[in-house]
């Protein structure tokens, strides 16, 4: 039997039924601001002063921190956690301006915790973002476990213009996509690579062309801010998604139009390795960012503009698929979403 996220414990079609209800309940509270998006994109919009928008976001590293607190290695987690976030909001063509973390823990450890605030530090200066604040909470029991766990999630708050809000409604047929390089798995989809990879090798482990299991594991996600800032000052951006948790089914959320991913690059190795150990292809591309952890679209003439300042920024593009007429999101001909 074929490995899904399903079958490894996340249903993704109950999740996004939870989603909407909790989404029509808080849209409730909308009308206490001028809520422009408050729900569904990827980072909320309330309009303040001055013909701009604030933007906020929050996200954490999911099951990522499994693999941490096996390696006994906890500081490259802070930099997913500050790349989950501002990853997100420079999706609307906002500026990452302040951070906040919260870390949840059984007990007290200083030594993780400064490894943690390290990666944090790290994120946080490639993204161009500072940390103003954070809470950490030792709550025994909540966790319930005698060694230490813990969970990292974090916000961010930007700031976009108004007539400058980037939500993918002129995606136009015949734009193109182009995909930025992912670093790995980045930190999405770690329940299905847990028990693919780790039903069959250990953390400590390795795998030829990948290395030690648990090393390919905590690669940490990458930043894309300040490329992707370069690109919306630069060109003509009909649309941006950071691939995350749903991968290519999320270029939806920008536009219910055709994406078509014909010219993918060839998956990262850890990615080969658990499509071989028995999760198909179609699965891949809807958990997996594949080797494309964002996507760009704009207009045809605009494709090698975006490629140049990626190289510029010292990471790989290319133009990995266009918009056709078609609904749905379309990898080598079939329809995954």
């Amino acid at each position: 039997m074929a490995l899904t996220y399903k079958s490894s414990g996340v249903d993704v079609q109950k999740i996004k039924k939870s989603q909407s209800s909790i989404g029509r309940i808080i849209a409730s509270t909308h009308s206490l601001q001028k809520v422009r998006s408050g729900f569904g994109h990827y980072a909320g919009l309330v309009e303040i002063h001055g013909g701009k928008m604030l933007a906020t976001h929050t996200d954490g590293v999911g099951t990522k921190v499994m693999i941490a607190n096996m390696m006994k290695k906890y500081d490259t987690v802070g930099i997913d956690c500050v790349a989950m976030n501002v990853n997100d909001i420079i999706c609307i063509g906002a500026t990452p301006l302040s951070f906040v973390d919260y870390i949840a823990a059984n007990k007290n450890n200083e030594r993780v915790f400064i490894q943690i605030a390290k990666g944090l530090a790290v994120g946080a200066k490639k993204a161009g973002v500072p940390i103003v604040g954070g809470e950490t909470a030792i709550m025994p029991d909540l966790f319930g476990e005698k060694e230490f766990v813990f969970d990292l999630a974090g916000m961010v708050a930007g700031l976009v213009d108004k007539n400058k809000i980037i939500f993918g409604n002129n995606i136009t047929t015949g734009d193109a996509i182009i995909g930025i390089a992912s670093s790995g798995i980045h930190s999405n989809g770690y329940t299905l690579a847990r028990k693919a990879l780790l039903g069959r090798y250990s953390v400590k482990d390795s795998a030829r062309g990948i290395g030690r299991i648990g090393d390919a594991l905590l690669k940490p996600t990458e930043i894309y801010v300040k490329p992707v800032l370069e690109i919306i000052s630069r060109c003509q951006v009909h649309g941006l998604a950071n691939i995350t948790g749903g991968a290519f089914t999320k270029l939806l959320r920008l536009k219910k139009t055709g994406f078509v991913l014909d010219s993918m690059p060839e998956p990262p190795k850890i990615m080969q390795l658990i499509e071989e150990i028995g999760v198909k292809e179609e699965e891949m591309y809807k958990t997996f960012n594949m080797g494309v952890g964002f996507c760009v679209i704009v207009p045809k003439n605009q494709s090698e503009k975006v490629i140049t300042i990626c190289k510029k920024h010292k990471i790989k593009s290319w133009q990995v698929g266009s918009i056709s007429d078609k609904n749905g999101v379309f990898v080598r001909s079939k329809k995954i979403a």
